[in-house]
């Protein structure tokens, strides 16, 4: 489980000792039939990285080794103490790393025993704005369509994501369908990624106008006439409000930086069944709910709902979805809405917890929780098989909050996060436990341990389980997998993600199941369509229309901060790269540059000695050694300043910087501005400059040191 894709593997156990030998696809999975991509092999059996083996607490400024009854006495204590005084003072962030199991248990501590709104779950940094999307639309979360639909396609448009790197083995079937005759892969990117250049024709809008040329196109369809007036009068509202809040085809191009001609062809591409994917490039943004929503509002004004058609986010963590169902973040478990009283009433007392006990709201996101370190009043961070010091915008900000908080992390790698931690504990990864995860296309599969636990690691249900019953006594009457998924699964019963169906012992037979499953025997296929009709899960039974429309960017680019930068995914990154980035690789980001940006960011006219070495020191942070392609140079935000390879690269468009997102040094860069709706952060556009550097800087140490450990 490496991706989101929900691909089975079958491993095998080593002869000897602790860990995995050999990993395959499985052939009678029903998600992947046995294909398998060399990340998710090489990185289950042969993760880079360094193993957490033991417990570690805080002394004396040093990370020592200790025992697992030190290091939770010291986890309840402070916990405790934090709780009395304020409950929303203890803040909890989970992650897609984590079992079905894991995820529910802990949001069932955060949200029923400490009763925290600072709780959240990792995906509010990638899914947050396609969840909103989701809701305003059609009611509920999740894609309509399945993998089933991607062979009944006829045009592939992937907007703002790059499978061919991300999700390989889903690429593959995009690939296969689009080279079928009358079909075609159409790829909206500003950068040329290795989807692009597989694609029938790539277009390339402006970093951040996403939204521009979906209103664009929306436009130029209403405008040739061709919605599909039989299923918007059938099947939506909110229409018409949506056709007078356009823009005019030709400005909003014009605002997108591509051509009439280019919006026509988007809007031909519609005429087709079509299928639509976008990512991290549409949602990691200050406008991501409402670019999502302007998709979404693509495929129902032209009919493109319904087998092989529609709206598909794609999800990046390994089980986003499950904690997207499961984990009590953005929804009650089943995706019950947080806002519906009854809702609320129903949780609390399948929880045995008073109604008041849970929190109001569902909490500010991953950025607002380290804000609310800043005078209160969050005073404790627990953090589960997540790397905030890294994966936060703004990192360096981050990692400064987290240092005044009592920190504990759980994981199963040292990471840029557990070198700040006043508690480290060591976790199990997947191949060493027992649960269920939930694929991008609502699927949920078996997870089996494929080798026994190192003495000293537990796994996340164990420890959540534990710090609950020392903190809210009562709360888990059952700590095993299969009995934790049973109180799940029938939690679920009659909501939109229905998992009551789904049981170990169906799992056993079938692999894998997708919901909504009510029975033993049903499965979810495409959502919102039963063969005789649509209905959506909105008061008025009718998908929704959405009036989003482009603004400007959060941080503009300036004489002193000329580029763009920009993020992305590599072949072999994941996360925050601790399990796929050799501990011994080049220090420097790579950061890839158009020749043309190298040639005019060594024009620069003032002398290295007037070239801060940090932004905060500076707004011109530009000198005038000339840069060449290969050697290190000094990136610069108005938050940082990070060594990185430049690399010439004629595939990123001229006056933006590409660098990966794994990479913890690279949001020492980016913005902390989010969406208002979904609370997802704008990784992918902020203002930087590129520098040459003085030999010395060049030469410097790694930043990021592991925890020292005393034997």
């Amino acid at each position: 489980m490496r991706c989101a894709v929900g691909c089975g593997h079958l491993t095998g156990r080593v002869d000897s000792g602790y860990g995995i030998d050999g990993v395959r696809g499985d052939v009678a999975h029903p998600t992947n039939r046995g294909l398998a991509c060399s990340r998710g092999i090489d990185e289950t059996q042969n993760p880079d990285g360094e193993w957490l083996t033991r417990p570690y607490v805080r002394q004396e400024g040093e990370l020592r080794r200790t025992t697992w009854d030190v290091a939770l006495s010291r986890v309840v204590d402070e916990f405790r103490d934090v709780l009395d005084r304020d409950r929303h003072g203890l803040a909890v962030l989970g992650s897609g790393q984590q079992t079905n199991e894991a995820a529910y248990a802990l949001g069932k501590l955060a949200r029923g025993g400490f009763g925290t709104r600072h709780y959240d779950a990792n995906t509010t940094l990638c899914m947050a704005s396609a969840v909103a999307a989701y809701n305003d639309a059609f009611g509920s979360d999740a894609p309509p369509p399945t993998y089933d639909d991607i062979g009944d396609a006829a045009t592939h448009v992937v907007w703002g994501a790059n499978p061919a790197v991300a999700h390989p083995v889903l690429f593959r079937w995009v690939v296969e369908s689009a080279t079928e005759d009358g079909s075609r892969l159409i790829v909206v990117d500003p950068v040329e990624t290795r989807t692009a250049e597989q694609g029938d024709r790539h277009v390339a809008p402006d970093p951040g106008t996403d939204l521009a040329l979906a209103r664009a196109v929306l436009a130029r369809a209403i405008e040739r006439g061709e919605v599909d007036e039989a299923f918007v009068e059938e099947a939506t509202t909110g229409f018409e409000a949506v056709r007078e809040s356009l823009p005019d085809p030709a400005t909003a191009a014009a605002t997108a930086g591509v051509s009439l001609a280019t919006v026509d062809a988007l809007a031909d591409a519609f005429g087709d069944p079509t299928l639509v994917y976008w990512g991290m490039g549409v949602n990691q943004s200050v406008q991501g709910t409402d670019t999502a929503g302007a998709l979404i509002d693509l495929c129902l004004a032209t009919g493109n709902m319904g087998p092989g058609s529609g709206p598909f986010s794609l999800t990046g963590q390994a089980n986003s979805m499950g904690t997207r169902v499961c984990s009590s973040k953005g929804s009650w478990p089943g995706m019950r809405s947080f806002e519906d009283p009854a809702e609320r009433r129903t949780i609390a007392e399948a929880w045995g917890v008073s109604v008041e006990r849970l929190p109001d709201d569902s909490g500010p996101g991953p950025v607002g929780i380290c804000e609310a370190i800043d005078g209160g009043p969050v005073e404790a961070v627990w953090a589960v098989a997540t790397n905030p010091a890294a994966g936060l915008p703004d990192a360096s900000a981050a990692r400064d909050r987290l240092r005044e908080t009592f920190l504990v992390v759980q994981d199963a790698f040292h990471t840029d996060t557990t070198e700040l931690a006043d508690v480290v504990l060591p976790a199990a990864t997947w191949g060493e436990s027992d649960g269920t995860a939930m694929n991008m296309e609502r699927r949920v599969s078996r997870v089996r341990p494929a080798s026994d636990l190192a003495p000293a690691v537990r796994t996340d249900l164990d420890v959540i389980t534990a710090v609950g019953e020392a903190i809210a006594p009562g709360l888990f009457p059952e700590t095993e997998p299969a009995a934790v998924f049973d109180e799940l699964a029938a939690l679920t019963a009659g909501t939109a993600a229905d998992l009551s169906g789904v049981s170990y012992d169906r799992l056993r037979e079938e692999r894998a199941v997708r919901w909504p499953a009510p029975s033993a025997k049903s499965e979810g296929g495409y959502r919102y369509h039963d063969g005789g009709g649509w209905s959506f899960r909105t008061p008025s039974g009718r998908a929704r229309f959405s009036t989003g429309t482009h603004g400007e960017a959060p941080e503009p680019t300036d004489e002193s901060y000329p580029l763009v930068l920009t993020t992305g995914r590599e072949p072999d990154g994941y996360n925050t790269g601790v399990r796929s980035r050799d501990g011994e690789a080049d220090p420097a980001v790579v950061a890839r540059v158009n020749p043309a940006t190298i040639e005019r960011s060594s024009d620069g006219t003032r002398t290295e000695g007037e070239a801060s070495e940090s932004a905060s020191e500076s707004s011109d942070p530009v000198g005038e050694t000339a840069i060449e392609p290969g050697a290190i140079a000094r990136l610069v935000s108005r938050r940082g300043s990070i060594s990185v390879r430049v690399t010439a690269d004629t595939a990123v468009p001229t006056g933006t910087v590409w660098l990966p997102i794994h990479n913890g040094a690279t949001n020492d860069l980016t913005l902390a501005a989010t969406d208002p709706r979904s609370n997802e952060p704008n990784y992918k556009q902020c203002a930087v400059a590129l520098a040459p550097t003085a030999a010395e800087v060049a030469a410097e140490e790694p930043r990021r040191t592991k925890p020292t450990a005393d034997d």
